[in-house]
């Protein structure tokens, strides 16, 4: 099931400083919405870099302040919403390779 698409960019602030979700993907599993984000910091100590978030949404839309899990059935949604976040994408194959 596909997510709801999320207005991009959007901002985000961190303690260490702020900036834009600029890609994401996410899938709608079962009980929520698993998403991975790609973080652009444009103020602060981290201006200039980029994060990964691991994140999740409810399915009514609320970002979930909790450590996300990933079923074995929401593996294949989200690959397939990391085609459509490039740049992410890129960022993650790095995790695989030696």
């Amino acid at each position: 099931m596909a997510a709801p698409a999320r207005k991009l960019p959007r901002p985000f602030t961190m303690p260490w400083g702020s900036g834009v979700v600029a890609e994401e993907a996410s899938y709608g599993g079962e009980w929520h919405q698993p998403c991975i984000q790609l973080l652009e910091y444009m103020d602060g100590d981290a201006v200039g870099t980029v994060s990964v978030r691991f994140c999740s949404y409810t399915h009514d839309g609320r970002f979930q302040r909790n450590p996300l899990m990933v079923g074995e059935d929401d593996i294949e949604g989200l690959r397939e919403a990391l085609q459509g976040a490039p740049r992410l994408r890129n960022l993650l194959r790095r995790l695989l390779e030696e």
